[in-house]
């Protein structure tokens, strides 16, 4: 039997990716490409992440197949990017990366690399958190981890998963039954609050910033 962790398919167009890369970043190469920093490539990560995403919103049409395509290994491409600059830095290099992720999805998928029993896809959630509990013991809040910079409504959700998990809850409004008429819903709020001049996005911020002080206080004992 072929061992699921041995590749058996050679993989050469990815290799000639990652030799362009490295030749643009070489002396002699590209000047640009050379004097960027982990930094300077942030607002590109943030850019072609946002167009993958629009990419696979935009439903079945007859490019997708391409748009996901160019998409995809624009995200790519920013990942070896960033483990070249690592590399010449002497940090470390996109093997690290690969190999800490091939063990990280290893370990919580015990069900499947190890003898764990599962049956639903609730079950593998919870054997990923219990995993992923035990290798963040070190984290001393349960907001640790979440990035701030994430859009409002996604780090609205994250947050609130996890400020469930010291008590502190907020209550739930009604909703429509579909994610559609929650669009619209949510699409209604906006409007509202753009014609009373309020700024929606700032304002969820600033409830989420209550909601983590919540947390915090819960955590402290207080």
């Amino acid at each position: 039997m072929t061992d699921p962790l041995v590749p058996t398919t050679p993989h050469p167009e990815l290799d000639e990716l990652i030799a362009v890369l490295e030749k643009l970043r070489a002396p002699g190469g590209c000047v640009w490409d050379r004097e960027q920093t982990h930094a300077s490539l942030v607002q590109y990560l943030v850019e072609e992440t946002f167009e993958l995403v629009d990419a696979i919103e935009a439903g079945d049409g007859p490019s997708r197949r391409d748009e996901l395509i160019e998409e995809l290994g624009d995200v790519l491409y920013q990942v070896i990017f960033h483990a070249d600059i690592a590399a010449e830095a002497g940090e470390f290099t996109l093997e690290d990366v690969a190999r800490h992720m091939r063990e990280k999805m290893v370990a919580r998928h015990p069900h499947v690399f190890g003898d764990v029993t599962v049956e639903t896809s609730d079950d593998v959630v919870a054997t990923w958190e219990s995993v992923k509990a035990v290798e963040k013991a070190h984290r001393t809040s349960v907001l640790e981890g979440i990035p701030q910079g994430m859009p409002s409504l996604a780090l609205a959700d994250k947050t609130l998963g996890r400020a469930a998990k010291v008590g502190v809850v907020r209550e739930a409004a009604v909703i429509p039954g579909s994610e559609a008429e929650l669009g619209e819903q949510l699409l209604a709020m906006v409007a509202a609050a753009k014609g009373a001049g309020l700024d929606a996005e700032r304002a969820l911020r600033g409830a989420l910033r209550v909601v983590q002080e919540e947390v915090r206080a819960a955590e402290a004992g207080g």
